[in-house]
């Protein structure tokens, strides 16, 4: 199992693309791999030839370094690994887990420091067990106790048999054996009360779908981000009219070559912002033992994108010296792949700062992202509304139509103080609100 991100210590065998006897080339695929990151397709950079498969296909939690096959060389004669196994191969081991914190393999008190609690002290007691503190007599109810045969249902062998496979609650049934016994026959006629049927059902309302990988690794990373760093929000409006007529303009112009969003433009306008307010395009970052700000020279802004396996985060690198144009194709081009799981680890780990866009659904006005750790900011865009505004006419009744999103940017406070977030969504506003400053 090849190690295919720099955090992955298991993975998942996804669909192997070759099968035993095939030949193998530097470049082709072997085999798609579930990370803690995505979907990866494992390019095999040797020649030779497949001589068995040990793991295969849906295998899960697969540690690095464990055997998945066999490969040999071109020419060599592969039907002496018909029988071969993981057991041949050196076997396997598990996958990496920290020990649990609770536990300590050494005591780590000296043995000589007095306390009760020191290890020599500790020997002593062992060899004195008639020491041990008396057991103390617990309080008395004053009831009666109870046999096992007393608290145990009375029902007949049968009829727990049948209530277990019914679901019925046995000590609900009223038995009409010897002594009250519950029957085989009583089960079979019970009938649950209105309120119970209301809320059962003949199976579990639920199903349990286990986490995949990368559930497991978006889990990790937003529970890290929301409990190390103190994220703060900060909200605007922004008039996006100027804007969606430039777009216009440039897309009617464009003879096909591209097509514009208006997340391009958001784009391009928030790397503008961090260029403006260095600040931002910052990250907390351990080095050496020290804590460091690192201030980025280059704004790489990292575009969620929704995936059948989770939410991704390909980068746009450079994006201040880029065109609208060239922005727009990446942006396209990195979405795709990155729903049909064909990222490489480069392209989606790194980034200075996060834009997540929910303006294509029209019900989500606005909303509060996470940061992406270490990064220290992230936009949240809503929808487009048409909203009325006062006229810029002399008549003071008149209003007009301004289209506008509402955007809020969250910051780690650790990096980004609250007077410098603000200046930053002041910026961004500017530049959106005055497109033409995006062709500069």
């Amino acid at each position: 199992m090849p190690a295919l991100s720099p955090t992955m210590t298991a993975g998942n065998i996804g669909t192997w693309q070759k099968k035993a006897g095939d030949s193998i080339a530097p470049g082709d695929v072997l085999v798609e791999i579930e990370t803690d990151k995505a979907q990866m397709d494992f390019e095999f950079q040797e020649d030779g030839v497949l001589a068995k498969i040990l793991k295969d296909s849906g295998e899960k939690d697969v540690a690095v370094g464990n055997p998945i096959a066999v490969m040999v060389e071109e020419g060599a004669d592969v039907a002496p690994f018909e029988s071969f196994t993981l057991k041949d191969a050196g076997g396997e081991k598990e996958p990496a887990k920290q020990p649990p914190k609770e536990e300590a393999s050494e005591s780590s008190e000296p043995p000589d420091s007095g306390s009760k609690t020191s290890p020599s002290t500790l020997d002593k007691s062992d060899s004195k067990s008639e020491e041990s503190p008396q057991p103390q007599e617990p309080e008395s109810s004053g009831g009666r106790l109870q046999t096992s045969l007393e608290r145990a249902p009375n029902a007949s062998p049968l009829a727990k048999a049948l209530a277990l496979e019914r679901g019925v609650p046995i000590k609900e049934v009223k038995g009409t054996g010897p002594n009250g016994r519950v029957t085989k026959q009583d089960i079979e006629k019970y009938k649950p009360s209105a309120s119970r049927e209301s809320t059962s059902s003949t199976g579990p309302s639920y199903e349990d779908i286990p986490a995949s990988s990368m559930r497991k690794t978006i889990a990790n990373r937003l529970v890290q981000s929301m409990n190390q760093n103190p994220h703060y929000f900060v909200s605007t409006t922004l008039s996006v009219t100027k804007l969606l007529k430039l777009r216009q303009a440039l897309n009617a112009s464009a003879e096909g070559k591209y097509k514009l969003s208006v997340n391009d433009f958001l784009i391009k306008a928030v790397a503008v912002a961090c260029k403006k307010i260095p600040a931002v395009n910052s990250s907390w970052r351990e080095k050496d033992g020290q804590v460091i700000i690192r201030q980025h020279n280059t704004v790489d802004i990292s575009v969620a994108v929704a995936t059948p396996i989770g939410l991704m985060t390909p980068i746009i690198k450079g994006v201040e010296g880029l065109g609208l144009g060239s922005i727009s194709a990446q942006v396209k081009d990195l979405g795709k792949r990155a729903r049909d799981g064909k990222l490489k680890p480069e392209e989606y780990q790194g980034g200075t700062f996060t834009i997540s866009n929910m303006g294509m659904n029209a019900a989500v006005e606005r909303f509060t992202a996470v940061i992406n750790p270490p990064q220290a900011g992230i936009l949240a865009v809503g929808t487009t509304r048409m909203v009325a505004i006062p006229s810029s006419s002399e008549d003071a009744s008149a209003v007009e139509w301004d289209d506008q999103i509402v955007v809020t940017g969250s910051f780690d406070h650790k990096v980004v103080d609250g007077a410098v977030g603000g200046e930053w969504i002041r910026e961004l506003k500017k530049v959106v609100e005055n497109p033409l400053e995006l062709m500069l």
